[in-house]
């Protein structure tokens, strides 16, 4: 019997009248009140024995630290637009980096600046600073001016790159288009705008 089979089979479904009654000879045989075990998952349950879920726990309870931008003293933060690029073949950091710029702003329309909605403040005033998570082995082949190519306006005040992104396998080695491996390149971008 497959497990597929397992789980098309009465014993997987339980109705309401059967979880109303705690005596049923569902929840009698799971003697847990752990919710996975209650639908008859129990190989997905983990004891608290596990070291891996010791691990994770030690990891949980450290505090998480909080990542603020070098902001420039002047600008006044408006928002931050985030995006994810992806190089999946012939391995160029640069691209990935650019379409993760792209994918930040292009959802974006910032009428304000052009429009004077802000008072005091033109077109000619937006400023940006943008925050490249590269893996840190692609950092050193990263073209920055390339980067700041894909923004149309504003002033580029700071290209800040730190430890990010991730090196995959795209699953496949195309040499037609470029390829030397199968790494797939994943970069992410925060853009912060503002005057």
């Amino acid at each position: 019997m497959s497990n597929v089979s397992v789980f098309h089979s009465s014993t997987f479904f339980v109705n309401s009248s059967d979880i109303r009654n705690r005596n049923n000879w569902y929840f009698n045989r799971s003697q847990s009140s752990n919710p996975i075990r209650l639908l008859g998952f129990d190989s997905l349950s983990v004891s608290n024995k596990s070291p891996q879920l010791r691990a994770k726990s030690a990891m949980a309870s450290e505090k998480p630290t909080s990542v603020k931008p070098n902001f420039n003293n002047s600008m006044n933060l408006l928002f931050v637009e985030m995006g994810v690029g992806y190089d999946q073949h012939g391995q160029d950091i640069t691209s990935a980096a650019m379409r993760a710029c792209k994918d930040a702003i292009s959802s974006n329309s910032i009428p304000a600046f052009r429009r004077g909605s802000i008072p005091g403040v033109n077109f000619d005033q937006m400023k940006l600073e943008i925050k490249l998570g590269v893996p840190r082995a692609l950092q050193q082949f990263l073209d920055i001016e390339r980067v700041k190519s894909v923004f149309p306006y504003g002033k580029i005040l700071s290209v800040d790159v730190v430890d990010g992104g991730l090196i995959c396998s795209s699953g496949v080695l195309v040499e037609e288009m470029g390829d030397k491996n199968e790494d797939c390149y994943i970069v992410n971008a925060a853009v912060y705008v503002g005057y």
